[in-house]
């Protein structure tokens, strides 16, 4: 009798178990995303089954249906698009094309500006250089002498201007050339960087790392280390550097690790999640996911059927974090705001101030470095300790050979002394109302164009949005080149401006822009079906598209 109960009271706990888990289970999966960017391990499998497909030369002109007569005029129009490309930076292109077959990141950067059913020989020929003779401000000069205005911002390094980063790096290199490359000690200046650091960050310590993407490796590190557990949360699009806790799926070669959750940022069932967790050591946050949440950065590469979904709204992402800081400190999971891309871009004192909300760590790198590679993590004592008082083998370690260089040292002070000037607190006062009405004012001056174009974003991050489907504005961003605006290599879906671009060169850029698109409309790139069905059309399109050429390879 006795062996009977004890069956049924562990079959019963066994029962308990398995009910528990998958009850934690289905919670979990409530709170992911519903696409693939939502599900890593899925994502990995669907795009390891995509086809290598190219549309042939004869019709890759008229995929939308379009009228022979508009894909004759695209054919001219492109022809002389190449032609001209080519013709005004002859020498530019030559030393870009030099090196590209020895730099793996211009071959990537090329091949992903392209969506890959249209790399035929025809497209390859549309080529950009990427070789500069010297900069001035917000404008670049390429190996022919042709200026362009700078909208990659540098990846987001330049936040004050070329000429603000050349002086920081001048005076950078004149303070530190006495001590010179010498590591593993401290320049003076370091006293001084620590003081501003902590007093713009609100935190207690600081530790100095070599790139943006070592400091969230260590500011993850000591989140496991401190509290025991084992699990990160980051979200659903946000990007925290390419190692492979935090990017699991597409573009990861590792299997997506089972320690790293991918939840639905700005969302009730994730709340939910988190508030009954008891193995999540930490939530990873990048701000900039607040202009596109749960998607992946915009890139042009990606238009498919020519939409893209950006929409930032500061007040309810405001609500979201002070939510999720709730729940992080109800359940001592470490809340980590990763502001290496947006550190300083929003508010001296970043994303916590602009969006009112506390981290227990934060990290920066980019533009604090003052011109050079920089990652800096400042959070609060309990969490940036590295070791544990009574238990003397028990350490968490991190070291870098150019932690705390010289000369990084003192280009961080000259940047931020800097940011302590009346211009800059100016800049910084001005910038949400400046930025927003030149904002407001082209999408009108756009709308009067008849233009199918709007911007949407952060105050000097903005993305362009296309209101109406089509398969070919991935070609607007060669058009934008050739009137004299370089991007980053995403396209059109991210445009950085420094916060010291004046009225002039915002009128510039205006002109460029509608001379681009005014062109681009002209040669019939737009003529396809304005329908919002349209969109749902290309879609089913593509779909047949991979079904079929993936029944050919099998």
């Amino acid at each position: 009798m006795d062996g009977q109960i004890l069956v049924g009271i562990t079959s019963a706990a066994i029962l308990a178990t398995g009910l528990y888990k998958g009850y934690r289970r289905l919670k979990l999966s409530r709170a992911k995303y519903p696409s693939l960017t939502g599900h890593s391990r899925m994502a990995k499998l669907f795009t390891g089954l995509i086809p290598n497909y190219v549309y042939p030369e004869d019709s890759w002109l008229n995929r939308d249906g379009v009228h022979e007569v508009v894909a004759t005029r695209r054919r001219g129009a492109f022809s002389q698009l190449v032609s001209d490309l080519e013709q005004k930076c002859p020498r530019t292109l030559a030393a870009t094309d030099a090196i590209a077959p020895r730099i793996s990141d211009i071959q990537f950067t090329r091949r992903y500006r392209i969506p890959f059913q249209f790399r035929n020989a025809s497209v390859k020929k549309l080529q950009i250089g990427n070789v500069w003779e010297s900069s001035h401000g917000s404008w670049l000069v390429d190996l022919d002498g042709n200026r362009y205005l700078d909208l990659s911002g540098s990846y987001g390094v330049n936040l004050f201007g070329l000429d603000f980063y050349k002086s920081t790096i001048n005076e950078a290199v004149d303070n530190a050339k006495d001590l010179g490359p010498f590591l593993g000690g401290y320049h003076p200046s370091i006293v001084r960087v620590t003081e501003d650091l902590l007093a713009i960050s609100g935190m207690d310590e600081v530790s100095f790392h070599m790139s943006g993407t070592e400091a969230v490796m260590q500011a993850v590190r000591l989140a496991r280390y401190h509290t025991g557990k084992r699990r990160l949360v980051r979200f659903c699009g946000a990007y925290h550097g390419w190692w492979d806790d935090v990017q699991p799926g597409p573009g990861n070669p590792m299997p997506p690790s089972r320690q790293t959750l991918t939840l639905r940022e700005m969302h009730q069932r994730t709340l939910d999640y988190l508030a009954t967790s008891k193995d999540v050591a930490c939530v990873l946050i990048n701000p900039i996911q607040a202009m596109h949440p749960n998607k992946a950065a915009p890139t042009d590469s990606m238009l498919i059927d020519g939409q893209r979904h950006v929409e930032f709204n500061r007040e309810a992402y405001s609500a979201w974090l002070s939510a999720l800081r709730s729940v992080c400190d109800a359940r001592g999971i470490v809340m980590i705001l990763d502001e290496v891309f947006l550190g300083f871009r929003l508010a001296k004192g970043g994303a916590q101030e602009y969006f009112g909300v506390r981290a227990d760590l934060v990290t920066y790198g980019k533009t604090l470095g003052g011109g050079f590679p920089v990652g800096v993590l400042c959070g609060k004592s309990s969490l940036m300790r590295r070791f544990k008082e009574g238990r003397p083998a028990d350490i968490c370690f991190a070291r870098g050979t150019f932690n705390a260089h010289p000369y990084v040292l003192t280009a961080m002070q000259a940047f931020l002394d800097r940011t302590k000037s009346p211009e800059i607190k100016t800049l910084y006062a001005e910038m949400e109302v400046l930025w927003t009405a030149r904002r407001e004012r082209l999408n009108r001056q756009l709308a009067e164009r008849q233009l199918p174009l709007r911007f949407e974003g952060m105050p000097t991050v903005w993305s362009l949005i296309f209101t109406r489907p089509g398969r070919y504005h991935w070609l607007l961003q060669f058009y934008l080149r050739r009137e004299g605006i370089v991007l980053s290599w995403v396209g059109t879906g991210r445009l950085i401006f420094n916060l010291q671009f004046s009225e002039q060169e915002f009128e510039e850029f205006s002109h460029k822009l509608f001379a681009a698109a005014l062109q681009f409309q002209q040669h019939g790139w737009w003529a396809g079906s304005p329908h919002r069905g349209e969109a749902g059309r290309i879609r089913r399109q593509i779909l047949k598209e991979l079904l079929i050429n993936r029944f050919k390879s099998a």
